[in-house]
């Protein structure tokens, strides 16, 4: 078989997969999207709880959840359901940084078992520097068939395409 690809030097002009090239422009208030859906197990929960040393009796111990706790099983630890909803939407775009998270609550307990998928829908945006501006998007994760779980508002910072037509507006 012939190797279609041989010449080591012209790897770096194919175009990367999975990685975006949005700008502060690009993005457009209101525009939403939604991630594929995804099942949470018991063993990639535990271990997400092994490696944050998070036991706690909601999510690591199945007696105390079902002869004691308020919903009769085991729940998904919120800190791995915000990890998982932001995961299913991340993006690798070399033009965005996280700048934090904001408004981030855990709305209603998610199960082992439990299927979950995200909309993430751009909210607002502001110039801020001379090179990047503040986009703020929302994140809501819905656990199957359409519950909302969890909703957290991420702050992103991202690079202009044309940073003089910002600079006007950059608040000092």
């Amino acid at each position: 078989m012939k190797n279609p690809n041989p010449d080591a030097a012209k790897h770096k002009d194919i175009p990367l997969f999975h990685s975006e090239d949005w700008h502060y422009e690009d993005f457009e208030i209101g525009s939403r999207m939604r991630s594929i859906r995804r099942t949470i197990s018991e063993g990639e929960s535990m271990a997400f709880n092994a490696l944050v040393m998070d036991m706690h009796p909601y999510v690591a111990d199945e007696v105390f959840a079902v002869e004691e706790g308020i919903f009769g099983r085991r729940i998904v630890a919120g800190a791995f359901v915000f990890s998982l909803g932001l995961g299913l939407m991340a993006h690798n775009c070399v033009h965005t940084f996280s700048y934090g998270y904001d408004k981030l609550r855990f709305i209603k307990p998610v199960f082992l078992g439990d299927t979950i998928y995200t909309i993430r829908t751009n909210l607002e945006k502001a110039p801020k520097y001379p090179d990047m501006g503040i986009v703020r998007v929302s994140y809501e994760v819905f656990k199957h068939p359409g519950e909302l779980v969890l909703y957290c508002e991420h702050l992103q910072t991202a690079k202009y395409k044309a940073p003089a037509n910002f600079q006007s507006q950059i608040k000092q």
